[in-house]
């Protein structure tokens, strides 16, 4: 376990940024993938600035979270504010900043938000996974310490071992990573061609990420905090919540009104 991958002269790589390299390929792959799949109209260079405008106000998004979050010691260091490398990403501000990007994006070109929405679900979730290896090398969003036998004992230069020098505490991170690619077989496998409503996917996932983060969180030891309370079983919870209510009040799991006529009409 140790963040850099190599070291060459001045040249450093770093699992963290690795790992984002590899979510955005693979995302790519994905997303144009499910485009074409779904016959939303956008050309290849379309859905590609779009993911690039996505990431970048994902990372912005997750960035402010995260500083929002710790503003007292931001305020102190503020050199510290875009030291990405050190750390420091929420996803919940990610999805937020991405998710505001994209409604702009999308509403310009006519481009159903929904559809659009399902076709990237299941790359977000598998880019959260390749997240997870990179805080897992980085020994940062680590856990509490544990006698379970699988705790792992971190390098004392990172920041879980700085923390926690000497002592097994949860890998977290291999925690989510493994309920993360789990949820993207099962969307993958089971959710991704059946016929359903816009927006059915996405919000499984949302709902699915959720559960899965709050359970998590709970054996965080770095966690942000909202008063006494941890800001993202909170905002998880509520998250959670709100997707199961729109999935059952909006009946996302049935075929859509139009393929629905589609079959009365081949009966009659």
């Amino acid at each position: 376990m140790h963040p850099i991958l190599f070291k060459y002269g001045f040249i450093e790589v770093r699992y963290y940024g690795l790992m984002y390299v590899v979510a955005i390929l693979t995302a790519t792959y994905i997303i144009k993938r499910e485009v074409k799949r779904k016959g939303l109209p956008l050309t290849s260079d379309e859905t590609v600035n779009f993911i690039m405008w996505v990431v970048v106000a994902g990372i912005i998004g997750a960035r402010a979270y995260y500083v929002a979050f710790n503003l007292s010691y931001y305020l102190s260091n503020p050199v510290e504010i875009p030291a990405l490398w050190h750390g420091g990403l929420a996803i919940h501000g990610g999805l937020i900043g991405g998710l505001v990007l994209s409604w702009f994006y999308l509403k310009k070109r006519s481009v159903l938000f929904w559809r659009m929405a399902d076709a990237v679900a299941p790359a977000l979730i598998l880019g959260q996974t390749f997240g997870r290896f990179g805080n897992f090398m980085n020994g940062d969003a680590h856990g509490r310490p544990t006698t379970m036998p699988w705790g792992i004992i971190f390098p004392k230069s990172s920041i879980a071992g700085a923390e926690f020098p000497d002592t097994p505490i949860h890998p977290t991170m291999l925690y989510e990573l493994f309920i993360n690619f789990s949820i993207f077989l099962f969307i993958w496998l089971a959710l991704r061609k059946k016929n359903h409503k816009d927006g059915f996917i996405f919000a499984s996932y949302i709902a699915l990420y959720s559960a899965g983060r709050f359970i998590v969180e709970h054996f965080r030891a770095d966690s942000l905090m909202a008063g006494p309370l941890k800001a993202a079983q909170i905002v998880s919870l509520s998250v959670a919540l709100t997707a199961v209510i729109i999935i059952i009040f909006k009946k996302l799991w049935s075929p859509p009104v139009a393929s629905t006529s589609k079959k009365s009409r081949a009966k009659l």
